[in-house]
């Protein structure tokens, strides 16, 4: 390295997490420059002053880089964004499936297109304040929890690949948010008590449905009508884009017993409703598989799987299989195990790998989806 500091590019979103990366990356002697990516259209409706992808995200990140003494830039990704994380953010609902934008976004994005910028600018490694672990080996990189259970975001990381990771740092991920609070009340910071985002950055209120209208219009949205699994037509609806698995509003009344959905069918615009016991499922598949751990897990293996953000976890038997993909068998069934969200596998607190779970064939009870 002739003797020059690394460089690090910091992915900053205004938030007290990146700010405070920032500061422990410089302290750590690190060259730091900060980046905020520009994601907003200009007609984007979610350019509101508390979000990421808002301009005052921009203000923010750049006035703390300016007070910690490194360099900010702005990258304009807008147009990435929209095709990489908002596209397929609706045609996930168009197809019946329920996406994760952040996994996509970090991929794509984060860890993928802004590499080139780091490059440009010389830089080693792609920061960012994800609370996540990551352990540089000589030849590989190791992918751990976060050690703040209640702010773990490793889940959103696990399709990242090695080349990737092995050039990722996420100084955070050792730490508490309230030790993060506190070293940026110590620094001064003005974002120090600022609020955190508790929803998708570009669905205004989390409303992802008037979100949807909005991007694709009334009338790209898919009606059809609302079956039992016994095939009895139940009712209307405006667009399978406003169903997901588990959902019980918006589903017609009459029935002595609280309905669900249990599954959507693209093909034929179905929404399938039924009652909790129907929701329960043992097993599943995953589609585009990637594996982090060097060893691939074998049938028999005691891990753990998350079958969403907010899952805490649940016993695994996991074997992969051809195409990358691989079958999870649950010894304790899981409700609203959902088509389109990743599913992501553990051993103790080390990342596996994931996939995205997808619809297999039993699941789709084809006999309930034929007219009674």
């Amino acid at each position: 390295m002739n003797g020059r500091k690394q460089r690090v590019l910091l992915g900053m979103s205004g938030g007290v997490d990146s700010s405070v990366a920032g500061y422990l990356l410089r302290e750590q002697g690190y060259d730091v420059v900060g980046v905020t990516m520009k994601v907003w259209p200009q007609d984007c409706i979610s350019r509101a002053e508390d979000k990421c992808c808002g301009p005052q995200a921009v203000a923010d990140a750049r006035g703390v880089a300016h007070s910690l003494g490194f360099p900010h830039y702005v990258v304009d990704e807008a147009d990435q964004f929209e095709r990489l994380v908002i596209d397929y953010f609706s045609s996930e609902y168009q197809a019946g499936r329920t996406p994760n934008p952040c996994v996509m976004c970090n991929e794509k994005l984060k860890f993928g297109n802004l590499w080139k910028k780091a490059e440009a600018l010389g830089c080693d490694y792609i920061a960012t304040g994800h609370y996540a672990i990551i352990e540089h080996h000589r030849d590989r990189a190791v992918l751990r929890k976060g050690v703040d259970p209640r702010k773990d975001q490793s889940y959103f990381m696990f399709s990242l690949r090695q080349p990737q990771l092995q050039r990722a740092l996420t100084p955070l991920g050792g730490m508490s948010k309230p030790a993060i609070r506190e070293i940026a009340r110590s620094l001064g910071l003005k974002v120090a008590d600022k609020a955190d985002s508790q929803e998708i950055c570009f669905v205004p209120g989390n409303d992802y449905k008037a979100f949807l209208r909005s991007h694709l219009g009334a009338e790209e949205f898919h009606a059809g009508g609302i079956y039992d699994l016994e095939g009895n037509f139940l009712g209307n609806h405006g667009g399978i884009e406003l169903f997901t698995i588990g959902q019980r509003k918006g589903l017609p009344g009459g029935s002595p017993r609280p309905r669900y959905v249990v599954d959507l069918d693209a093909e034929t615009n179905r929404v399938i409703v039924g009652d909790a016991d129907d929701l329960i499922c043992d097993e599943f598949e995953i589609d585009r598989a990637n594996w982090i751990a060097r060893d691939l897990p074998t049938e028999g293996v005691d891990l753990t799987v998350k079958i969403r953000y907010s899952h805490p976890g649940t016993s695994a038997t996991v074997t992969p299989l051809e195409d990358h993909r691989a079958h999870i068998r649950l010894p304790e069934p899981q409700r609203a195990v959902t088509p389109g969200q990743a599913a992501v596998i553990y051993d103790g607190d080390v990342v596996i790998g994931g996939g995205w779970i997808c619809r297999t064939e039993p699941a789709r009870r084809r006999d309930a989806l034929v007219p009674a």
